[in-house]
């Protein structure tokens, strides 16, 4: 399935490293990773799927598909911003958020509207969301996401 893995594009050596578990964690089981293509969570999440085999798939803010960090694999140019929040969250079956600052509370909050679960991981407490799990671990996070769809 695909993954929409959602999170902080400036991000502190830990939660890089958390992220790309994630990453791995997902490729590893051939999982398919969406992600908004930049810096920070993105890169990380892109770089273990990849480094485990995995596809990842980077929704740009541009109008260039290659603009995204070196481990996409897929870049969909959109031109639309941070507009195109809606189409990383609605091109996964749910969401893993790690970290994260103003733009990944807009997608935690695009992934209640269009019901996907989400596995928080050091992120935002959005517990009173149907679908939400605060997880401790990148294992939980695959694992709750694995489970809820």
């Amino acid at each position: 399935m695909r993954v929409s893995v959602i999170g902080g594009s400036e991000v502190d050596a830990e939660t890089y490293g958390r992220a790309r578990e994630v990453g791995r964690l997902l490729g590893e089981r051939d999982h398919e990773v969406v992600c908004g293509g930049y810096g920070g969570v993105m890169e990380a999440a892109c770089r273990g799927a990849r480094e485990a085999g995995g596809h990842t798939i980077g929704v740009l803010k541009g109008t260039d598909p290659a603009e995204g960090n070196e481990w996409v694999e897929t870049g969909i140019a959109t031109g639309l911003g941070d507009a195109r929040n809606a189409l990383v969250v609605l091109n996964g079956a749910a969401c893993i958020a790690v970290d994260g600052a103003a733009g990944t509370l807009s997608e935690l909050g695009l992934a209640f509207v269009y019901d996907r679960s989400v596995a928080g991981l050091g992120t935002f407490d959005c517990s009173g969301f149907d679908g939400f799990r605060a997880v401790e671990t990148p294992a939980e996070a695959v694992e709750y996401v694995e489970r809820a769809v």
